[in-house]
């Protein structure tokens, strides 16, 4: 991905025309068997149909203009994009202003397997586009869909093993991808594994099962002591460096992540102290803790460190405006996936936090103003639309601002990935 580089910066900015595209969408990953992302599904505020036709000034606002189909790429990390399909928007050819060789269509539950509905399904796919049947339960009729389909999504919430099973006796011999949807807990993700399921959708892999009764590792308990040797001010350089130097990982993976091109530096930076007086602390203070992220992330799926990194960035973009601190705002956003990372409850893992006491109560979920950006996001993660609106109206944000802040932070996090 081509990022924008400027002196003294090491992020990447994102494409101006890009955030009012994101107006109404959310993102949620389909992971295989082993953690790796498969692809995203974009939840649409408004209905797509709507957008599909062309609609001024709703176009503007959704992904599906021509601006957005090209920040698509972007917002899936040139994966595959998930999109929940009406019957309208596939019968009239509506879908086809979306790229057909990374969507995936998805026919809801609700559509009947009519003969129009049918061919526009043999047409779409003679033009690339691959199909997936959502929330699937087997009716009369839906067989030709069956026979078209490359994924056919189960939702976990509403169905149990039993009905699962007969319902995968009945797909036996067919060649589309099982997908497990609404997966929620590490119990759901197993029962999937074990029924035959290949790809999983749901947030299990942010509830992992949690270590019980066990301290925190002690190189775990020195990148704690290293975030609070951060949050001073000045630095002080000389107690991070004997830190930091405990731990040759770390060390290697700073130096790697400085010395990249994202950070643009003009000479290659061999130690903590001159990339300290390279960047400057602010940034230093940044590309540490991506450094010491991705170390806490080490043996889990990317996917939670790709999550931290969009929580923390958004957090720190949308601060300013809500009066609340950028720095702690990154942190809580951070390490608001500190759990899934090193399973441990946050229980454990906060009081030994370099946070003040209401941003250790915010990663606890009480409900305290300095939680109220990563709430917003952690309902706009799963779609809660409902949700989102409250907070907006109990805390009097804007929402156009928060979307904007959280495009950017999509984009800077894939880029930070690249370098992590």
């Amino acid at each position: 991905m081509a990022a924008e580089v400027r002196a003294g910066e090491c992020v990447a900015a994102a494409p101006s025309g890009l955030a009012g595209g994101l107006r109404y969408v959310a993102r949620q990953p389909i992971l295989d068997l082993r953690g790796k992302v498969h692809g995203y599904e974009l939840l649409f505020r408004d209905s797509p149909e709507l957008a599909f036709r062309g609609d001024g000034n709703l176009a503007t606002r959704t992904m599906l203009d021509n601006t957005v189909i090209f920040g698509l790429d972007k917002l899936t990390a040139g994966l595959l994009a998930f999109v929940n399909c009406t019957r309208e928007s596939l019968i009239e050819n509506l879908v086809q202003v979306l790229p057909s060789g990374m969507t995936v269509l998805e026919i809801l539950e609700g559509i009947e397997p009519s003969p129009e509905v049918i061919d526009a399904c043999r047409a779409l796919k003679t033009a690339g586009y691959r199909l997936a049947l959502d929330d699937f339960v087997w009716k009369p009729g839906i067989e030709p869909l069956v026979c078209l389909a490359d994924y056919v999504k189960v939702d976990f919430s509403v169905t149990n093993s039993q009905e699962r099973r007969k319902l995968l006796c009945r797909l036996n011999g067919v060649t589309a991808a099982l997908v497990a949807e609404k997966v929620e807990s590490y119990r759901q993700y197993e029962e999937a594994r074990a029924e035959g399921f290949i790809l999983i959708q749901g947030y299990y892999f942010c509830r992992p099962v949690l270590l019980e009764n066990h301290e925190v590792p002690p190189n775990r308990l020195s990148h704690i002591e290293i975030l609070r040797l951060l949050r001073e001010d000045p630095i002080d350089i000389r107690k991070l460096s004997l830190v930091v130097k405990r731990d040759a990982s770390l060390t290697y993976r700073l130096l790697r992540l400085i010395n990249s091109p994202v950070c643009a530096m003009r000479q290659e930076v061999r130690s903590v102290q001159a990339a300290l007086l390279a960047v400057g602390e602010n940034v230093f203070r940044r590309m540490f803790t991506l450094a010491i992220t991705s170390e806490l992330n080490a043996g889990r799926p990317e996917e939670i460190l790709r999550m931290a990194f969009v929580r923390g960035r958004f957090c720190e973009l949308a601060a300013e405006p809500c009066a609340l601190d950028p720095t702690e705002q990154y942190l809580l956003g951070l390490l608001s996936l500190l759990p899934a990372m090193l399973r441990l409850p946050m229980e454990d893992l906060a009081p030994g936090l370099p946070l003040r006491e209401e941003i250790r109560r915010a990663l606890l979920g009480a409900a305290v103003a300095e939680r109220t950006l990563l709430e917003w996001l952690v309902n706009h993660e799963r779609g809660d639309w409902a949700a989102c609106d409250a907070i907006l109206a109990a805390r009097g944000l804007e929402q156009e601002a928060l979307l904007h802040c959280y495009a950017e932070a999509v984009m800077w996090a894939e880029s930070a990935l690249h370098f992590a």
